[in-house]
């Protein structure tokens, strides 16, 4: 909304353009950032909003002690000091969990450490009472876990490949994809169909590369390949980040209607009006810890969360959970 803010104040009059057809024009005066997001999208937009709580007592994800060291004792910007330090966590079947903090506080390091990618961090990660010690990425995700990267183009695209081979990606181990110990062209492909139609991903069709599709879309593709499969737990790191306002409403509505399926989430994202609206509940990183206090979505303000976030006093918690 920002940018919208921006053109808002600079323009005369705003023209809304949809599919090549032009479906408004208005001055710009009397419209408001959200109302122009709806012009664009095509129907009202939805906000992210604390629903019928759906958290159950069956816990998905549990990190106990999770600590990751500094590569080197001289690391530039933390003094020595763990990348993570003692972190506990757990989710619930049909919870999403928010994660908050200023980024490079160990949001990245915390994410890649639940997924295997961290080599040296100790502790214990279990997925539905399963430890993963050991288990390599690739196992991690066979057991459950769905994983929307923060770089999109670095960790979950091939951006000169197409989208039926991108649908594969990651997954190249388990049906559709395979039939036997080969690549199952047929059901890859048919499987990207339904994605496309699932999830409304806006492309000419399956064999258009990657990096042909707008931003939105590529994370649209993403998200319903980790969707696929009943993982039982999705870690998303800013699943919204770089979209449009249509393809952030349709994230919004993907990964809350997976939480009433039963899906844990565990959600790192920069945008506080986004952790408030789809978090069950919200905790915030600070310096590679996991502040005390437990915040409440229904509650909490994004003051609140941001002076959490810097530290700059501990008054500021939200309810405890």
């Amino acid at each position: 909304s920002h940018k919208l803010d921006e053109v808002l104040s600079v323009a005369d009059t705003v023209t809304v353009v949809r599919r090549g057809t032009t479906v408004d024009t208005r001055p710009a005066a009397g419209v408001t950032s959200r109302q122009l997001a709806e012009l664009m999208v095509g129907s009202e937009l939805p906000s992210p909003s604390t629903e019928t709580s759906t958290v159950t007592d069956q816990p998905v994800l549990e990190v106990r002690d999770l600590t990751l060291p500094a590569p080197t004792a001289g690391l530039a910007g933390t003094g020595g000091r763990p990348l993570l330090s003692d972190v506990d966590l757990t989710i619930h079947r049909g919870e999403i969990l928010g994660v908050a903090g200023v980024e490079g506080n160990g949001q990245a390091e915390l994410v890649e450490a639940i997924m295997g990618m961290r080599p040296g961090a100790t502790g214990s990660v279990r997925l539905s009472g399963t430890d993963l010690a050991g288990l390599s990425t690739r196992r991690r995700r066979e057991a459950g876990i769905g994983y929307i990267p923060e770089d999109r183009h670095r960790h979950a695209l091939l951006l000169d490949a197409p989208l039926w081979e991108n649908r594969v990606l990651g997954h190249q181990t388990r049906e559709p994809n395979v039939s036997g110990p080969f690549i199952d062209r047929r059901g890859a492909r048919a499987d990207t169909q339904r994605i496309v139609e699932e999830y409304d991903v806006r492309t000419p069709g399956i064999d258009v590369l990657a990096r042909a599709l707008s931003g939105g879309n590529q994370q649209k593709l993403i998200i319903g390949r980790e969707m696929t499969g009943e993982p039982s737990l999705l870690v998303a790191a800013h699943p919204t980040r770089g979209v449009d306002v249509g393809a952030q409403a349709a994230i919004w509505d993907h990964i809350k209607r997976a939480r009433r399926d039963g899906l844990a989430v565990l959600l790192i994202s920069a945008d506080l009006d986004e952790l408030i609206g789809l978090s069950d509940t919200i905790r915030v990183i600070l310096r590679g810890r996991l502040v005390p206090d437990v915040f409440d979505p229904a509650t909490v303000t994004p003051q609140q969360l941001g002076s959490a976030m810097t530290g700059a006093g501990d008054d500021a918690a939200g309810d405890v959970a």
